[in-house]
This record gives C-alpha cells, sequence and structure tokens, in this order.
C-alpha cells in the first residue's frame, strides 16, 4: 500500500515536470533515468518523436567499473554531452525525470555542462 503511493506520487512528479519540458530537434530533451544500478540518458526530439542520441552504464562505450552513484553519473554525463556534440546537438533541455536536483542527478548535469552542452 504504502509503495503503491510513493510511486504513484513519483509518477505524478513525472507527469508535472513533463508538461513544462518539451524537446525540439534545435533543442532537445535531456531525458536522465536512475535505476539502482544503472544511469540513462537520452537526447529527444518531442516534435519526431524519435531519440537523437543516447549514453548509458550498460552501453558498449561506456567504461566497465561504471556504476549508478555520483562518480558514475559524472563519467556517464560526459560521455553523453561528447555523444551529443557528436550529433551537433549544443542546447538541450534537462529533463531530471522526477528526481530531485542533488547527487547523482546534479553530478551528472554539471559533467555534462563542463563537456560542452548549454542548459
Amino acid at each position: 500500500m504504502r509503495i503503491e503511493k510513493k510511486q504513484k506520487l513519483a509518477q505524478l512528479r513525472r507527469w508535472r515536470i513533463r508538461k513544462k519540458v518539451v524537446g525540439t530537434s534545435v533543442r532537445p530533451r535531456m531525458a536522465v533515468c536512475f535505476s539502482n544500478e544503472n544511469i540513462h540518458v537520452q537526447f529527444i526530439d518531442d516534435d519526431a518523436r524519435v531519440t537523437l542520441a543516447a549514453a548509458s552504464t550498460v552501453s558498449k562505450t561506456a567504461p566497465k567499473d561504471v556504476a549508478a552513484n555520483v562518480k558514475g553519473a559524472k563519467t556517464i554525463g560526459a560521455l553523453a554531452a561528447k555523444n551529443a556534440l557528436g550529433k551537433g546537438i549544443k542546447e538541450v533541455v534537462f529533463d531530471r525525470g522526477g528526481a530531485r536536483y542533488h547527487g547523482k542527478v546534479k553530478a551528472l548535469a554539471e559533467a555534462a555542462r563542463e563537456a560542452g552542452l548549454k542548459f
């Protein structure tokens, strides 16, 4: 019962954020998803409903020792920015996926900014 309520509240947070955060071909949405074991980042054009670039801890280009912690978030943030810049994406809209902007989320965002993305 309690878990279902927490999940419902988390889903409402995600929906509330997604109403405001929309990606376009010029400025795609940088969607971040954290699980207990992995980190996933996608650059999404919501108009065309296409993923333009992505990075993850399970991708072949990621180092093998990357985990879903602050250190891993920094690594994946830099890798995601490198992939996006390779596809010609310079500016994005950051979608934190309902998570608070601290810890892993903040580390990933700051690493992406340092690597050259603007948001």
